[in-house]
């Protein structure tokens, strides 16, 4: 599934080639240190954490795999691949400032919410990709499922920030999931149990707030659709 959604983004594609040959015996050793409780716990934080911070969750994975301060599965080791680093970090230094911007933001969000949610699900998906099978299809449900529910969550919550003027909550937003995305990869690689209880509470929490804060999202939609439709005008 990683190598589907880097031959649907472009920009990725030449990368395809190498994400066949990296399943090297050290790294598919290594990974084997992972019990299942591990692999499940790292699937869901990658999931869940791209629907926040995609570009800074490939790329941390990507150096901790590359410094082998991690394991690796076989199917993240492209993550190591200095171009996908390169790329990746230029990305995460692009959102870290627009995602602090207010009105840009919301306007990024809604645009990488289709490639958030999918890659949520192929980052997932590539922690069993060496298997294969039955499992590779669950955590590719499970990461998709998460990266959804953390940007919707996500979304909402700036929107509402953005009815205030003054921008210094936004850049504490912004600073706080920086935080939190990072805290949760830690958590799901050395304590896993308790990551996955942790994440229960963050689910119902994102859940109940995206549902009790609804109509600000919808705005978001609209604003976005009349900045379109106003583009395609002048076009």
């Amino acid at each position: 599934m990683l190598q589907t959604l880097l031959q649907s983004l472009p920009w990725l594609a030449p990368l395809g080639s190498y994400a066949a040959g990296t399943a090297t015996a050290g790294v598919g050793q290594a990974a084997g240190h992972l019990d299942m409780a591990s692999l499940l716990a790292l699937a869901a934080a990658l999931g869940w954490a791209s629907g926040l911070r995609l570009y800074a969750v490939v790329f941390m994975v990507g150096v901790a795999g590359l410094l082998g301060w991690i394991p690796l599965p076989d199917g993240l080791t492209l993550l190591q691949h200095p171009a996908m680093l390169a790329a990746s970090g230029f990305m995460l230094f692009v959102e870290f400032f627009a995602d602090k911007i207010p009105g840009v933001d919301s306007l990024w969000d809604i645009v990488h919410s289709v490639i958030r949610i999918p890659a949520g699900a192929a980052l997932a998906a590539g922690v069993f990709g060496a298997d294969g099978g039955t499992m590779t299809a669950v955590a590719a449900l499970m990461g998709g499922t998460l990266a959804a529910t953390s940007q919707a969550a996500k979304t909402t919550t700036r929107a509402v920030i953005n009815t205030s003027p003054e921008p210094v909550s936004n850049v504490l937003a912004s600073l706080t999931e920086d935080g939190v995305v990072v805290g949760a990869l830690w958590l799901s690689i050395h304590y896993p149990l308790v990551f996955g209880v942790v994440l229960a509470i963050m689910v119902a929490l994102m859940w109940a707030m995206t549902w009790l804060l609804l109509k600000f999202l919808k705005a978001v939609f609209r604003r976005v659709a009349r900045f379109f439709s106003g583009f395609a005008k002048v076009t």
